[in-house]
């Protein structure tokens, strides 16, 4: 299998179930990277959604993508403390061109208080049928909310109490280098 370098730039698309272009983001900072996982950071990056519309993101965030989980988490740093966010979706694949990843619309939002509330239920149960998820695909994320919830209260993976704080060094240190700061 293909992954990129530590210290290299990527984009992250993510599509839907049926094949379409979701969102596109355009520059994130590859901080560690096996077969298996890739972390990387980003700041102000453009996103460009599926209808062409672009927007910047507002702060610095950690992306944990795991190539056998059926989620991937954004960390986003804020004033206030960091909020992540969890997007249910296929485990990533890195093609040279992007890392990309099928976005199966349920996702969980955990605040700096470690709780958390599960969103778009609706959506995806509306995607479901328009797209004809399968029963596999359904139980498969079922009980990825499942694991995903174990790990922010057992603070594991990305929930651990140092993970944003190593990488944003980590992620710090790589622009300085890029840009020779």
């Amino acid at each position: 299998m293909v992954f990129p370098a530590e210290g290299e730039t990527i984009q992250i698309h993510s599509y839907k179930h049926d094949g379409h272009i979701h969102r596109i983001w355009e520059e994130t900072l590859v901080l560690k990277a096996t077969e298996r996982l890739v972390i990387g950071g980003n700041d102000r990056t453009i996103v460009t959604e599926s209808d062409g519309r672009t927007w910047m993101t507002r702060e610095p965030a950690i992306c944990y993508f795991h190539a056998e989980h059926w989620f991937n988490i954004i960390c986003m740093i804020r004033e206030d403390g960091i909020y992540y966010y969890c997007n249910l979706s296929s485990p990533f694949v890195y093609d040279y061109e992007a890392l990309k990843y099928i976005d199966y619309d349920l996702d969980i939002k955990v605040f700096p208080d470690m709780t958390y509330s599960l969103l778009d239920e609706d959506e995806y149960a509306e995607h479901r049928k328009q797209m004809g998820y399968p029963d596999v695909i359904d139980h498969i994320l079922k009980r990825n909310v499942d694991k995903l919830i174990k790990w922010i209260e057992q603070r594991k993976g990305p929930f651990a109490p140092d993970f944003v704080d190593i990488w944003y060094d980590k992620y710090l240190f790589l622009n300085k280098r890029r840009y020779g700061v």
